[in-house]
């Protein structure tokens, strides 16, 4: 097995390589490196840090020593984010269905499950959001700890995903724009799932 240098592993190398592969792909997070120990059958980190600076100098990793959690696969990383569909910034459209290819910001952004959608209309557009861009979105796991005024794909179940600001009054949720030709989106709570924040704007000029 050869990485992006060309160099082959170890056995325990491998191992562990193929380990953090399959967990990262289970969990959408790096491991620990209690973990990695007790995947490995090992009693101490020493080995673990070793076998992690090898895959990092051979181009199969990239790692912080010391903060496992910034551990990343490089392929998966060069690979580029998935442009997962289009979202609404007008009313309400279809929802993404499936991958149709790759945003190649290996450069710009190597967050972690980032993905983009294509922006179609102009709701947005005093946020310097306009259509055709492609917003750069972090998925949100809770929402409870959305703040007022951030950036959102919201997903209406039955109607379709949209691009908005996220007001929260009282028990209900207002999807506001930034195009005053645009009316708010009144939701309650239990109407609403919201997959990603904004991140940053993608426009091919």
């Amino acid at each position: 097995m050869e990485g992006s240098s060309g160099d082959s592993l170890t056995q325990a190398q491998n191992e562990l390589y193929g380990w953090i592969k399959e967990y990262m792909k289970n969990f959408q997070h790096s491991p620990s490196i209690r973990q990695m120990m007790q995947a490995m059958g090992l009693k101490s980190p020493a080995p673990i840090q070793s076998r992690l600076k090898h895959l990092q100098e051979k181009g199969y990793i990239s790692w912080q020593e010391g903060k496992a959690r910034t551990l990343q696969i490089i392929d998966e990383v060069v690979e580029g984010v998935p442009i997962l569909g289009s979202v609404a910034a007008g009313g309400l459209i279809e929802t993404y269905s499936d991958i149709k290819e790759n945003l190649d910001i290996t450069d710009v952004f190597k967050k972690k499950n980032v993905f983009a959608l294509t922006v179609n209309g102009d709701s947005m557009i005093d946020a310097c959001i306009a259509d055709g861009d492609m917003v750069l979105m972090e998925p949100i796991t809770d929402s409870y700890s959305l703040k007022n005024g951030t950036i959102v794909s919201a997903l209406v179940p039955g109607l379709g995903t949209t691009l908005k600001y996220f007001v929260k009054r009282g028990n209900k949720i207002f999807l506001e724009a930034a195009n005053p030709n645009y009316e708010p989106i009144e939701l309650n709570e239990d109407n609403v799932v919201f997959q990603g924040k904004l991140l940053a704007v993608w426009r091919k000029v």
